[in-house]
């Protein structure tokens, strides 16, 4: 079985990180390293990371810095770069991967056609998880299926080989004003380097709905990254538009959701 490197890039998440980590540590089959890079964190994010290394030596857990420079970019490919393992995971510091994770990734590149492989993610802060789960499974696929020539690559579960990152690392956009989301940027790096992406249903990454805590105009915001990747690219294909206005579809009733589970466990916990 080949080897899985994970990657998780780092800004101030003390809140997040714990049981990110041990959701990495606690595998069926264990990662060949876990590379937490922080990017000038002024939190406690990197006193748990080592809190972690010392509670747990025998895992691979290694801290790197990016303080070159503030963004998700730079501090993606500084972990990417350090990766050693055969794959290269790469979810984020809220995420919390199922115990199979790195079994299920590594099944995927059994199959010597793939070169990065995305997959679903279940909201474990939002109520009805099993359910969501399931609608995001499908919606996913159906994206996948949509889009013609770009298939996406969802940074907060995904994986490329490490052959596929040296063949577009120095391709990939620096981003250096923030515009664009860096996953989709790199999804069409590894297409345009006649690479191929799948999607796979079993590789289940867990994240946080936090971003339901966003105000409609950050939503709106952010929700034009896919519009700014796609037209830095000169894409004008509007079914890759799709995701996004999905999200604000379903962005009133989401937060809604969100809101009203965290006034339960206040209540609950008063």
């Amino acid at each position: 079985m080949k080897s899985v490197s994970i990657v998780i890039p780092a800004y101030n998440e003390e809140d997040t990180i714990l049981p990110c980590l041990e959701a990495c540590i606690a595998q069926t089959v264990a990662a060949h390293e876990i590379i937490v890079v922080n990017n000038k964190s002024t939190d406690k994010t990197v006193d748990i990371v080592r809190e972690i290394q010392s509670l747990y030596p025998e895992a691979p857990i290694r801290l790197i810095e990016q303080a070159d420079s503030q963004g998700i970019t730079p501090t993606r490919n500084k972990g990417f770069d350090a990766a050693t393992g055969d794959i290269i995971g790469r979810i984020d510091s809220d995420s919390i991967v199922e115990p199979t994770w790195v079994e299920e990734t590594a099944k995927a590149f059994d199959d010597p056609t793939v070169d990065a492989v995305t997959g679903p993610v279940i909201y474990y802060d939002m109520p009805f998880r099993r359910f969501g789960k399931i609608a995001d499974d499908t919606l996913r696929k159906a994206m996948f299926k949509l889009a013609r020539d770009y298939k996406f690559l969802f940074g907060s579960n995904m994986a490329l080989s490490r052959s596929a990152w040296l063949a577009v690392r120095e391709e990939t956009c620096a981003d250096e004003e923030d515009l664009m989301h860096e996953d989709l940027d790199l999804a069409v790096h590894v297409k345009d380097a006649g690479l191929n992406i799948v999607y796979c249903s079993t590789m289940i990454a867990g994240m946080s709905g936090r971003r339901m805590d966003d105000s409609p105009s950050d939503i709106v915001s952010y929700l034009g990254r896919y519009d700014r990747t796609y037209n830095h690219h000169g894409i004008p294909d509007r079914l890759l538009r799709v995701p996004a206005a999905v999200f604000l579809a379903l962005y009133p009733v989401a937060k809604t959701m969100h809101w009203g589970k965290r006034i339960s466990k206040a209540i609950r916990s008063s």
